[in-house]
């Protein structure tokens, strides 16, 4: 494991490769650069400040692959990828359950190009008897979100319509979000391990917040798909994050970057740790990128 400081740089491997054209002009090999949102670019009031920012639009100048991949909904994701400058390319939605091409001459300047869904009634039924005070919300095959007891958050990207719970479990899902202010993250996982939840893929977050998606569908598992499209060496490969849900994204890549704030778990998958969110942990790895 490294701790990154200020004046760390990334390895030999991680560096631009550079290589010289038949007519002696310089080529930059491209690197695919996937970055958690909530915890890594954006603190936990939703701020990114302007040294992440100008690092993460200096990366994309830079002609890299430079993807978002979060486990916020698209419309929630849509105004990280307009701040940072990404106009074309890709973005992984919904822990993996979304992938977007990013395409600046489409008029919505996007297209969905996967989606993964699956039938959450086994999972909601078995939470709901271990969870009965807890709050649900579903995301569906059309970027509805349903919700019990007026849930909202904001990585929904859009209001939720109030249900009744029979309604969610006749539906299609990407993305079930299950909340509670009455457990701890301790008692999620304890509830989880007692019901089991087959035929599914799920996280618990920093509280008592549980993401469920299609069975093997993470962010690792919708970033290997676009590295097999795009051609990039598993070397090449860096993500950041701090959150359950980037464990896996984290073991994927060629450079797995924890955040300083992160969970012991999260900080054993990866290879290094930077600093925190509240110190631009995230710039100073995007940096490292560009020497």
């Amino acid at each position: 494991m490294t701790t990154m400081t200020e004046t760390s740089v990334a390895g030999n491997d991680d560096r631009r490769d550079i290589n010289q054209t038949n007519n002696g002009q310089t080529t930059i090999e491209k690197m695919m650069i996937a970055l958690d949102v909530d915890g890594t670019l954006v603190d936990h009031d939703g701020h990114m400040s302007a040294p992440v920012r100008e690092a993460a639009q200096d990366v994309v100048a830079a002609g890299h692959h430079v993807m978002i991949a979060t486990g916020r909904s698209l419309n929630a994701t849509l105004p990280i990828i307009e701040h940072i400058g990404i106009d074309n390319g890709y973005a992984v939605c919904s822990n993996g359950g979304v992938t977007l091409r990013l395409d600046s001459s489409l008029s919505a300047g996007y297209e969905v190009v996967h989606k993964a869904t699956f039938d959450p009634g086994p999972a909601l039924r078995a939470l709901r008897i271990q969870l009965p005070m807890a709050k649900y919300a579903l995301e569906d095959e059309d970027g509805n979100f349903l919700s019990t007891e007026r849930f909202q958050d904001a990585s929904f990207g859009v209001e939720a319509i109030g249900v009744d719970f029979q309604t969610m479990l006749e539906a299609t899902a990407v993305r079930v979000v299950v909340f509670s202010s009455e457990n701890t993250p301790e008692e999620f996982t304890a509830a989880i391990r007692h019901v089991g939840l087959a035929g599914v893929t799920y996280s618990v977050g920093w509280t008592a917040w549980l993401d469920i998606a299609a069975a093997g569908v993470t962010k690792a598992s919708a970033l290997e798909r676009l590295r097999g499209r795009l051609e990039i060496e598993t070397h090449r490969t860096v993500a950041i994050g701090d959150g359950r849900n980037d464990i896996e994204m984290l073991t994927w890549a060629g450079r797995g970057v924890a955040m300083g704030q992160a969970p012991e778990e999260v900080i054993a998958a990866a290879n290094e740790v930077t600093h925190s969110v509240y110190d631009d942990g995230a710039a100073h790895v995007l940096r490292s990128l560009l020497l």
